[in-house]
């Protein structure tokens, strides 16, 4: 009995031991077959739609959109030089004049009146002067005394030539081409010389201010293109650049600039906003890839491109002046190359792609 249960015993262990070494075998073959199913499955997959581009050369503008302000090309606040009574406004509020157009009198009278005794006296200085001339040719006068006669004439002659100025001053007038604004005094007022009596504003051409970052102050050059345009008018207006500051604003770390337009119509007045698109740099002749193509890199930048075979093909490229949506290609690409836009993060070189048209 004992034998037989020994017996028993011993084939138990065996079948366990056996069932146990054949079981891991039967799994590995059967993971191994799902594998290779998988694989097979997996290399007939499809290419890779992606969409793309062609490369062709066109202008590329460096430019900056900066806001900036209008001014006059000329403005004044119209003022007397002396003080008197107004007697004559011969202007209207909003009128456009002329330079030397007169637009108020003041009185003169007492002026007018020195400058006629004035008269009178250099009429009898320039006959004493006459008289003691021919007496001096004569040997009858010494020099001393004609030289007090011809001093008191040119006196008088500068005498008269003060007043004449004072008198100038009573008649003021516009000192540029321009539109009148506003009047603030009235005839019969006495004037000083604080008192505002209107303004002069010239807004044909008109100018444009404003700054740019500092990185961007060795690309300023005068007569570089500016377009603006205002709230009220998307239409945009062409001006040139005429002058800049020599220095840097160390408080906003810019550099201002004025720039010059035409102002038919009067559409822009001094003050308003306007939002400005500065032209930095127009470069001829260059490959530009939409900003999405590119793939940066630790030592520096690619994009893919699909070759004859359909296959994506990778490239190294040096880019330069980025733009909102392209970036400037220096190097790595030709004319005509179609450059991947969408599906760079998926696709690897050598990959089966479906391009569709270039755009």
């Amino acid at each position: 009995m004992k034998q037989q249960t020994k017996i028993a015993l011993i084939v138990g262990i065996v079948l366990i031991v056996a069932i146990a070494f054949f079981y891991p075998r039967l799994d590995l073959k059967e993971e191994g077959g799902s594998s290779s199913t998988s694989s097979s499955s997996g290399g007939s997959s499809q290419p890779l739609p992606v969409n793309v581009v062609k490369l062709q050369k066109e202008t590329l503008r460096n430019q900056l959109q900066v806001t900036g302000t209008i001014l006059p090309n000329e403005s004044v606040s119209l003022r007397s030089e002396i003080s008197g009574l107004v007697t004559r406004i011969a202007f209207k509020e909003g009128q456009y004049v002329t330079k030397g157009t007169p637009l108020v009198y003041l009185n003169d009278d007492e002026l007018q009146a020195q400058l006629q005794r004035l008269q009178y006296t250099q009429k009898l200085f320039e006959t004493q002067e006459n008289r003691q001339k021919q007496l001096l040719a004569r040997e009858a006068i010494s020099q001393e005394e004609y030289d007090i006669a011809l001093n008191q004439f040119n006196t008088a002659l500068s005498d008269i030539n003060l007043v004449e100025a004072q008198l100038t001053k009573t008649v003021i007038r516009a000192p540029f081409n321009g539109l009148l604004g506003l009047r603030f005094i009235s005839e019969g007022s006495v004037i000083g010389t604080n008192d505002v009596i209107t303004s002069v504003v010239n807004i044909d051409p008109i100018k444009i201010e404003f700054s740019i970052p500092e990185r961007y102050a060795n690309q300023v050059t005068v007569g570089s293109p500016v377009f603006f345009s205002n709230e009220s008018s998307g239409e945009e207006v062409q001006g040139q650049v005429y002058a800049f500051e020599p220095q840097i604003d160390l408080a906003t770390r810019t550099l201002k600039l004025r720039a010059q337009s035409a102002n038919k119509g009067s559409k822009f007045l001094p003050g308003m906003f306007v939002k400005i698109r500065f032209v930095l740099e127009v470069t001829e002749g260059t490959l530009m890839v939409p900003a999405e193509s590119i793939i940066p890199e630790l030592s520096g930048y690619k994009v893919f491109v699909v070759d004859e075979g359909n296959k994506a093909d990778q490239r190294i490229v040096e880019i330069g002046t980025r733009t909102d949506t392209h970036v400037q290609i220096l190097s790595g690409l030709d004319e005509g190359d179609l450059v991947l836009t969408t599906g760079v993060m998926q696709v690897r070189q050598g990959m089966s792609v479906q391009p569709n048209q270039p755009q």
